[in-house]
């Protein structure tokens, strides 16, 4: 079983003419151990909670994601503070 579950890509709807997506790693809680606090946030899909690693977001082509899970609207204000603090520091 690999730590690995999914990718979520950001902003999706703003990048659709482009053929990459900036996508953070999603990994189970039970692999990725205690979450860097508003940098890793925990989030739930199909009842499983999965921590967002924030750290390890990268660019990839559109092809290589799948189709789409959900959507993680309600802690989006959580997933903005932790990309600012990757690309920004702050």
């Amino acid at each position: 079983m690999t730590p690995f579950r999914q990718l979520f890509p950001v902003p999706p709807e703003r990048l659709s003419p482009l053929a990459t997506r900036v996508a953070i790693p999603l990994h189970r809680v039970e692999w990725f151990g205690p979450p860097a606090r508003r940098l890793d946030p925990v989030v739930e899909i199909q009842g499983e909670r999965l921590i967002l690693a924030t750290a390890e977001l990268a660019g990839l082509p559109l092809k290589a994601l799948g189709e789409k899970a959900t959507s993680l609207q309600k802690p989006r204000g959580e997933i903005v503070v932790a990309r600012d603090r990757v690309i920004s520091g702050v």
